[in-house]
């Protein structure tokens, strides 16, 4: 179980989540889809860099990497919709936990274009 308990743990689980969304939307043939992901890989990355010396070190609970894996697996409607709830419910519970306000409002902009897949 790998625990996100740090800002920098957040940052890369989140640019892994947007690289395997990007990977997978281009197998499928989602290149809008796969683009916006590797977009917000990209911002994520710069969020990340910029803001590391900002961090303190204050340790993050409550948080697993396990709750929210993706399964990548299935190339349907519903499963492009499954993995958009978990990305949105992963930017949804780590934004209030980041205290970088910067990259707190980077993580819940990510999370509400997930969302808007949805609609």
């Amino acid at each position: 179980m790998a625990s996100l308990n740090t800002f920098g743990a957040i940052l890369s689980h989140a640019v892994a989540l947007e690289s395997q969304l990007s990977a997978w939307y281009t197998r499928l043939g989602e290149a809008d889809k796969a683009k916006a992901a590797d977009k917000r890989r990209k911002k994520l990355e710069r969020v990340r860099r910029e803001n590391v010396v900002e961090i303190t070190l204050e340790p993050i609970e409550g948080l697993s990497a396990d709750d929210y894996a993706l399964d990548l697996s299935g190339d349907s409607d519903a499963a492009q919709a499954t993995a958009a709830q978990i990305a949105a419910a992963f930017y949804a519970d780590v934004a209030p936990k980041i205290n970088v306000r910067a990259a707190q409002r980077a993580l819940e902009r990510c999370g509400k274009e997930h969302v808007k897949q949805l609609i």
